[in-house]
Parts: structure tokens; C-alpha cells; sequence
């Protein structure tokens, strides 16, 4: 009867350790994951935009979806503009223009883009981030603006559950409304490809 209550009494104590350990070690696990995808998503972001800003150096806006950003980055040249001579110059010296075109994908390629999966979010088992693109009137003059984004719901996986939230009182997941709960670059209201993070 003794053996019976000490292997009941060490079961016990085995489950009850299991699950103080459990309580200690899935909260931070969960903020290495969470830290560690936000991270990756930021990178891919940081890459498209350098893509969002060479389509608007070829085209003078932004894509708004990423077939044409593949299209015009893959058949489209840049414009390089040679000026030879000082166009401000009072005395009136004649001034040249030398223009001549590079092929845009070598420069993407140059710049390790890749145009394939470009729009597919890190850990988002296939989705894409949104695109949105524009143009506004900021202080009297009408500029170009985009925002790429994805929320944390697309790329956390098992970790968009609700329970999560009680580890990080800033994480939720499954409220679309507010700024915080997507990762971003851009800004549809100002000209500015800057990040959210």
C-alpha cells in the first residue's frame, strides 16, 4: 500500500514539475518565435522596398500589386542621366546631357531581389502581403505613396491563438483594426517608405 501511495505521490510531483517548468518555458519560447518570424518579415519588407523604390525610379509611382512590380523590375531599364557642365552656372556655359538606359532586372539582381517570391510572407505557408499604392496631395503637391503590409495573424502560425495574448499584453492577433497588430512599410497618408517597428 506504501509503494502504491509513493509512486501516486511521485507521479504527482512529476506532472506538477512538468507543468511549472511548462508555465516558465512556453512564454519565452514564445517570444524567441515571435521575435524571430517579426524579424524575418522585417527583412523581407526591408527587400521590397528596395523593389517598390526602383519602380518608382523607372516608372515615377509605386506598384500597386506585385505582378506588376515582377513585370516592369524584369523588362523595364533605368534612366541614368550624364550632366556634364554646371546647369546653374550664371556665365552661361553650354551644358551637355548624356542619356543612356540600364537593363533593371541586372540591378535586382545586383541587389540580391529576388522577384519570384518576393511577395510571399515569411512562415505564411503561401500568402502574399497586401499592397496598396496611390497618390495624395501632401503640403499642396500631389506625391506617389504605398503601404505593404501583413498582420501578425499571417505569419505566427499556431502562435495568432488567442491564449498567446496573455504572454504579451501588446500581441493580438485577431484584431485587424489597429496599426500594431500588422508589420509595414510606407504610409498612405505621407510619402515616407519607413517601418512600423
Amino acid at each position: 500500500m506504501r509503494s502504491i501511495i509513493n509512486i501516486i505521490l511521485l507521479a504527482l510531483i512529476l506532472g506538477l514539475g512538468y507543468l511549472l517548468v511548462n508555465s516558465i518555458y512556453e512564454p519565452i519560447n514564445f517570444k524567441a518565435i515571435k521575435d524571430a518570424r517579426a524579424d524575418a518579415v522585417k527583412k523581407k519588407l526591408e527587400t521590397v522596398r528596395q523593389a517598390q523604390q526602383c519602380f518608382m525610379d523607372i516608372t515615377g509611382v509605386y506598384a500597386h500589386n506585385f505582378d506588376t512590380l515582377r513585370e516592369v523590375l524584369s523588362t523595364d531599364s533605368f534612366k541614368i542621366v550624364r550632366v556634364f557642365g554646371d546647369p546653374d552656372d550664371p556665365t552661361g556655359q553650354s551644358v551637355k546631357y548624356e542619356t543612356s538606359y540600364a537593363n533593371a532586372l541586372d540591378s535586382i539582381q545586383k541587389l540580391g531581389i529576388n522577384l519570384d517570391d518576393i511577395s510571399q510572407i515569411p512562415y505564411g505557408e503561401g500568402k502574399e502581403f497586401d499592397v496598396e499604392a496611390r497618390k495624395i496631395v501632401y503640403q499642396s503637391i500631389t506625391v506617389p505613396v504605398v503601404r505593404v503590409r501583413t498582420a501578425y495573424k499571417d505569419f505566427m502560425g499556431e502562435y495568432a491563438h488567442p491564449r498567446y495574448k496573455s504572454y504579451d499584453k501588446f500581441y493580438n492577433p485577431d484584431d485587424p483594426t489597429e496599426d500594431r497588430y500588422y508589420l509595414s512599410i510606407g504610409d498612405l497618408n505621407r510619402p515616407s517608405l519607413g517601418g512600423n517597428w
